[in-house]
């Protein structure tokens, strides 16, 4: 969200702070008011220029490291940057094509997918890439398939449109033999491929309500058979790839906060936490340093995009790194892959 007291900034001051930035962004050591002056092409004294850094540093948009002579921006001043002081442009042609061609262009599992997506934005960026995996209830369903097992079990085998196959076993009440699992997934096969778990498991329900005792005995075997197959599942992962990358950073080469930055990597937590929340917004989201409510995330920035297929939102995708990054490159990029994500997805589900 952008700040409302930097509107209130006059030309020069947000010329000079757009200038500072921009200096820091490049070699991330402190801006003296010379290397302003001279940089900023404003033709002002260097008294003048002192003055308006003292109103910036007293607005909490830049500080003073130490008892350099410099100054450095905050959170504050690159949310304020990044809100209204840049342009973002689309991505080069050029780097379009390198993600569309990295990105796998034939059939592919969804993880498959969002594992290479993350490698990809790692990569791109040299941060940490980051995705979320979506429940595969999310998908809809190809195609099933039982096979009998001793003690009344059902080996299930669900084929989803992401390409995605997923082996379940489930107890019955009573043993059903090959030719009555045929009959069920055959059923199960003709009404609902196409559809989602979720969607599939409450119309059954309500087809066993309406019903009553009068059920037939083969949708009364698919009913029980899809109502233990698709029971609900565990929840979203994270795929984090080029972690390692964030050590060659001096803003986070402390020992301390590497650590706790790599646990939460590997917890996953809080990560897939604040994933969540960036998936429900449309677009693109970012959260410098204490913004992502992570005390972990503190010297970090988090640049996000959703992505999605057929009009629902699927996850988001991202990348972690130091708040001294090119935002104008970054944003493109993290908002482009999404696109292209989203487009392999949409294509995945209309070949169904």
């Amino acid at each position: 969200m952008p700040l409302s007291h930097g509107h209130d900034l006059d030309a020069r001051a947000r010329r000079l702070l757009r200038t500072l930035i921009a200096q820091y962004l490049a070699d991330g050591e402190p801006v003296g008011s010379r290397t302003l002056s001279r940089s900023s092409g404003l033709d002002v004294s260097p008294a003048t220029i002192r003055n308006i850094m003292a109103d910036l540093e007293e607005a909490g948009l830049v500080a003073s490291p130490h008892t350099s002579a410099g100054r450095v921006p905050t959170p504050r001043g690159l949310r304020l940057f990044v809100d209204s002081l840049i342009e973002l442009q689309p991505l080069p042609r050029e780097e379009m094509a390198r993600l569309k061609r990295e990105l796998p262009p034939g059939p592919t599992t969804t993880r498959d997918l969002l594992s290479n997506v993350s490698t990809l934005l790692s990569a791109m960026t040299h941060f940490a890439g980051v995705v979320t995996v979506p429940r595969q209830g999310d998908f809809p369903l190809r195609h099933i398939d039982f096979v009998p097992l001793p003690d009344a079990r059902v080996l299930v085998i669900l084929v989803f449109s992401d390409n995605q196959v997923q082996n379940r076993i489930v107890q019955l009440a009573k043993p059903l033999d090959g030719r009555e699992l045929e009959q069920a997934a055959n059923y199960l096969n003709t009404h609902f491929a196409g559809l989602r778990v979720d969607d599939i498991r409450a119309h059954l329900l309500r087809e066993l309500r309406e019903a009553g005792s009068e059920l037939n005995r083969l949708v009364a075997s698919a009913t029980e058979l899809a109502a233990a197959s698709f029971a609900p599942q565990g929840g979203e992962d994270v795929l984090v790839s080029g972690q390692t990358n964030l050590m060659g950073y001096a803003e986070l080469a402390d020992l301390d906060r590497l650590r706790e930055l790599f646990e939460a990597f590997q917890k996953k937590n809080e990560l897939l936490q604040l994933m969540e929340v960036c998936a429900r917004a449309p677009g693109v989201r970012l959260f410098i340093g204490e913004e992502s409510g992570f005390a972990a995330l503190d010297g970090c920035s988090v640049v996000t995009a959703s992505y999605g297929a057929q009009g629902r939102v699927l996850g988001a995708i991202g990348v972690i790194g130091p708040t001294r990054m090119a935002y104008e490159r970054v944003i493109p990029v993290v908002q482009a892959t999404a696109g292209l994500l989203s487009d392999a997805l949409n294509r995945a589900a209309t070949s169904l």
